[in-house]
């Protein structure tokens, strides 16, 4: 039998891909495996779940074993790939090696937590990147048996999410952040101030402009000390600082990666023949846009590439929209830094455009009412990758 197409990964971008391939190619072999369940879920709907008091199995569409079998697929769950054999063309799982005829590496990215958690305090500090995070955390607040108190590190997407999100699920919530207002990445600071102010009016307690210098048990609390000196208490703390590529598998094989993932071209292929990445670890052409929209359309140009027609990805000018109900918010930041940003609107309805010296239209940020011209302004936006 001719060795599979095989995918690392059973996220958005793997399971995306699958379906890709298969939509073209009923008959192509293809093994999937993931180091987690593998159940088949929208990674966005993370952020939604505890304001619609969703248990983790409403989020799961299908297991794994259903996802499988509607794909057609071979799914291998809970199982770690620990090297490439680039010249064989196998995967070294332990003592097996399983031969692959096109790999692609979906392995997404891994929380970037920039301090050490103590072990005392361990058990009651999270993270959420996929939907066993998810489990651990929700159970975790199930077990408090009550309104819980919870901590909010990073003031980032996921970050503003959550806070939101939890808040919204009656919770109680402290956000801390170096930076001086919410989102630095997608708003100037005027709009993030908007943000914060209907984050402060919900009831959450910002500690904007202070980092986090210390955790300690605090009999069934956690002590949380900020760089000001001072101090903050939660039942529960929730890591949102960012998300690192998972490349050190196509590291160790000599593929070539950098900081913002595995270095892949317009065709998501790798420096290595026949191996190819997309999702969230691939920089593609220079560019890794952790979203939706990118995944798919990467997944989309990719199954093409792998049925037989060379294909070439293109990103559009893809506003992101940011699940913060309290105050609406649609982001398309430039691609570089802008020469302006010009500002206008009122209140926490507030439109604001990243300009080049001569006056044209590389992003632009959207709160309150202003979301409505999102569609307008995206038009006029150069894409992302052309």
């Amino acid at each position: 039998m001719t060795a599979p197409l095989i995918i690392v990964g059973s996220g958005m971008a793997g399971l995306g891909l699958a379906r890709q391939v298969r939509a073209r190619d009923t008959a192509r072999h293809i093994t999937l495996i993931t180091a987690d369940s593998g159940d088949d879920y929208a990674k966005p709907l993370l952020s939604t779940g505890f304001a619609k008091g969703l248990p983790p199995a409403r989020l799961a569409t299908r297991s794994a074993l259903e996802a499988a079998d509607q794909l057609g697929v071979v799914m291998r769950t809970h199982t770690r790939v620990e090297g490439i054999d680039i010249e064989a063309r196998a995967l070294l799982i332990g003592e097996e090696r399983l031969p692959w005829s096109e790999l692609v590496l979906a392995t997404g990215a891994a929380p970037a937590v920039p301090f050490k958690i103590p072990v005392t305090v361990a058990g009651r500090v999270f993270t959420i990147n996929d939907l066993d995070d998810y489990r651990r955390f929700h159970a975790a607040l199930e077990a408090l048996g009550r309104r819980a108190r919870v901590a909010i590190v990073g003031a980032g997407l996921v970050g503003c999410e959550f806070a939101n999100d939890l808040i919204a699920g009656g919770h109680d919530i402290s956000l801390v952040a170096p930076e001086s207002a919410p989102l630095p990445r997608l708003l100037p600071e005027p709009l993030g101030r908007a943000l914060g102010e209907a984050f402060a009016e919900a009831g959450m307690t910002l500690a904007l402009g202070r980092s986090l210098e210390a955790l300690e048990s605090v009999g069934s609390a956690i002590g949380i000390t900020l760089s000001d000196g001072s101090r903050l208490e939660a039942d529960l703390v929730l890591v949102a600082t960012g998300l690192r590529p998972r490349t050190e598998l196509a590291a160790s094989a000599a593929i070539e990666v950098g900081a913002a993932g595995i270095l892949v071209d317009r065709r998501l292929a790798t420096s290595a023949p026949a191996v190819y990445a997309l999702g969230d670890v691939a920089c593609v052409d220079g560019v890794n846009a952790m979203y939706v929209q990118p995944l798919q359309a990467s997944a989309k140009a990719l199954a093409r590439t792998l049925t037989g027609e060379p294909s070439q990805v293109a990103f559009g000018a893809w506003p992101i929209l940011v699940k913060t109900p309290l105050l609406p918010v649609v982001a398309m930041p430039p691609a570089r830094p802008p020469a302006r940003w010009r500002i206008e609107g009122e209140g926490r309805d507030l439109a604001a455009f990243a300009e080049t010296q001569d006056e044209r239209l590389i992003g632009f940020a959207l709160t309150g009412s202003c979301v409505r011209r999102k569609v307008e302004l995206a038009r006029a936006t150069p894409p992302l990758l052309g």
